[in-house]
């Protein structure tokens, strides 16, 4: 049973039914059906992510995120946090308020920095603690380029590791950049070398992420989550 009923969707975000229909078809091919989880949304707000919320793409990942949320969470709500230098902003989307809700957000904050990831894992692991959540969660962090701190953000995903968070990156942007070559090498991080279990997974939405279906997004966000899942209960970190 998805959190939220399709009758509830219909009711206080219809514009998202069609989404909140196509994730449920991923998740029950991934296993996932009846699965509880806490879902967060990080968003990259550096200087050269303007192109994608002026063109909507940003907008149209949050509300995909949600569609997928209501089957995970019962709250109808999603944490989101924009970082650059800096975390800009730790706001919530819901349900019942999304369209436009980023670009409302975007509108209060100041200068498109840099991309410090490992700060704005530091926001996603402090409001994750804080709930008090007994379920895992699952975080799409979505970035257009690599961190400014190569050693930080692994050193940050290192040691959450031990936490009952699975970081799924998605890239926006040229698929032959250079930019992405960090987070293909987090996403291989040696197991139990570097980390207790494997907490993250990549992949590339390309330039124009309205292009990607909806159907191949919900694969991609949820494919490697089932594993972890796996990996995370016999190592005692998810319940």
């Amino acid at each position: 049973m998805a959190a939220i009923s399709l009758s509830k969707v219909e009711e206080t975000a219809p514009a998202l039914v069609s989404l909140y229909k196509t994730a449920g078809v991923s998740l029950a091919k991934h296993g996932l059906n009846g699965q509880r989880a806490a879902v967060y949304l990080v968003v990259d707000y550096s200087g050269s992510m303007r192109p994608y919320f002026r063109d909507g793409s940003v907008q149209a990942l949050a509300d995909r995120v949600l569609g997928l949320s209501a089957h995970l969470d019962d709250d109808g709500t999603v944490p989101v946090v924009f970082f650059s230098t800096d975390v800009d902003a730790v706001a919530d989307i819901t349900l019942a308020d999304h369209r436009g809700r980023i670009e409302r957000i975007a509108a209060g904050l100041g200068h498109m920095g840099k991309t410090s990831y490992h700060l704005a894992m530091d926001a996603v692991i402090d409001h994750y603690l804080d709930s008090g959540s007994q379920d895992p969660a699952l975080v799409v962090f979505q970035t257009d380029g690599g961190p400014i701190s190569k050693p930080a953000a692994e050193r940050y995903l290192c040691k959450a590791a031990r936490l009952p968070l699975f970081w799924q990156f998605i890239g926006f942007g040229d698929p032959d950049s250079k930019q992405f070559d960090f987070l293909r090498k987090l996403d291989e991080l040696a197991v139990p070398g570097k980390r207790v279990v494997d907490n993250a997974g990549f992949f590339h939405a390309g330039s124009d992420p309205g292009q990607v279906s909806d159907g191949e997004l919900y694969d991609r966000l949820v494919a490697e989550f089932p594993k972890w899942l796996v990996a995370a209960r016999a190592q005692g970190i998810v319940a």
